[in-house]
C-alpha cells in the first residue's frame, strides 16, 4: 500500500521496536510492556507518533498501521489531526479471525511471540481495541475487509476500497 500509494507507513510497532533497540530510557520502558503483552501506555505512544507526524515524509500523506488501538488514542489523534488540518480519509479493518491471527503470530519469530503473550495480546485487542469498530463506524469512516489469505489477495481487496481516495 506505501509504495502503490506513496505514503509513509508509520507502524507503531515498528517505531517502539526502534525505540528498544536503541536502548533509550524510553525503549526501556516500552519493553516491559511489549514483552509481557500489555499495550504501551497512551502517554508514550502518543509522544512517539506525534514526533513522526513531523516527519517530512508525512506531508503527502500517511498510512497508520497499530495506532491507534483504544478510544481515548483516538480521541487524542482526532484532535491532533484537527490542529494540523488534516483528518482521516478512511479507517481500514482487516478482519482475521483469532486462530488464524495466533497461527500468523506464532510463526513471525520474534522474541515476544509466545502463546501466553499472543493470547493476551489477542485479549487486549477484544477489550480495548475493537470498540474503535463502533468509534470510527458512527463517524462514516471505517470499511471492513476479509483479511485471510494471501498478501496479494488482501491487498486486491484493500485496493478496492482505497482507489477511490487515490
Amino acid at each position: 500500500m506505501v509504495a502503490r500509494y506513496h505514503v509513509a507507513h508509520l507502524s507503531s510497532g515498528e517505531m517502539l521496536r526502534q525505540a528498544c533497540d536503541a536502548g533509550t530510557v524510553l525503549g526501556l520502558k516500552v519493553q516491559q510492556y511489549m514483552s509481557s503483552g500489555e499495550l504501551v501506555p497512551d502517554a508514550i505512544i502518543i509522544e512517539v507518533i506525534q514526533e513522526r507526524l513531523e516527519q517530512p515524509d508525512c506531508k503527502k500523506g500517511y498510512l497508520l498501521d497499530g495506532f491507534p488501538r483504544t478510544i481515548a488514542q483516538a480521541e487524542v489523534l482526532d484532535a491532533m489531526l484537527s490542529a494540523r488540518k488534516t483528518p482521516l480519509n478512511l479507517v481500514l479493518e482487516l478482519h482475521v479471525p483469532d486462530d488464524e491471527l495466533f497461527g500468523r503470530l506464532a510463526n513471525r519469530g520474534r522474541a515476544d511471540d509466545k502463546p501466553e503473550v499472543i493470547r493476551h495480546r489477542l485479549d487486549a485487542y477484544h477489550q480495548q481495541t475493537e470498540p474503535l469498530l463502533d468509534y470510527y463506524r458512527s463517524k462514516g469512516l471505517l470499511k471492513t475487509i476479509d483479511g485471510s489469505g494471501s498478501v496479494e489477495d488482501v491487498f486486491d481487496r484493500a485496493r478496492l476500497v482505497l482507489e477511490p481516495l487515490a
